[in-house]
């Protein structure tokens, strides 16, 4: 059951856009899931933004043994395991994604992050550098390499990697974003003094 500081983090990640990114990832999954496994995954999907993790889990465990494998079902079983930051469990299977679809994001970005709230920056951003040259334009790959090289203290690398997020994205919103993200905190004087526009 989440405690207080889990519901904490994850308010966190809904401000930096954790939750609008995986929606939007799951969203692109979601074709061909033929009915009734469709509406459990739909419902597990709503079940999950109304915060209700447990809830979720049960409508994706309805959807039948042969569906369970499919990425759609995996990526949202990653997101009832955030809810709850069962982050080893969340590598688990975010690497089952990266292999099982190399050419989707999702996989990439959340086996990153996962291992990055375990105190597992240096493997967070290594395993995530790859990612750089199959998605070139998917701005939250260098915004999170950003976020990890700050914490590991590369603060030229980690400005080098904003950057190059900020020219994929809405620079106001991105900033905002940053502003508000701890990972990010020793380059916040230097963000707050960015112009809006470039």
């Amino acid at each position: 059951m989440a405690d207080a500081q889990d519901l904490k983090s994850w308010d966190r990640k809904k401000s930096c856009g954790f939750e609008s990114h995986h929606r939007h990832q799951l969203q692109l999954f979601m074709t061909a899931f033929e009915p009734p496994d469709s509406h459990h995954l739909n419902a597990a999907e709503g079940w999950l933004e109304l915060g209700n993790p447990r809830e979720a889990q049960a409508e994706l465990d309805c959807i039948s043994a042969v569906a369970q494998g499919r990425v759609e079902v995996l990526a949202l079983r990653w997101g009832i395991l955030a809810r709850f930051n069962s982050w080893k469990e969340c590598i688990v299977l975010a690497d089952r994604i990266v292999e099982a679809a190399p050419k989707e994001v999702f996989g990439w970005i959340h086996r990153s992050y996962a291992l990055h709230e375990l105190r597992r920056t240096r493997e967070a951003r290594d395993l995530l550098l790859p990612a750089i040259r199959l998605f070139p334009k998917v701005e939250t790959i260098p915004y999170n390499l950003a976020c990890y090289e700050c914490q590991l203290g590369d603060l030229d690398a980690a400005r080098d990697w904003f950057h190059r997020a900020l020219k994929l994205h809405d620079r106001a919103e991105l900033k905002a974003r940053a502003l508000e993200d701890p990972d990010l905190k020793p380059l916040w004087a230097e963000i707050k003094a960015m112009p809006a526009i470039a």
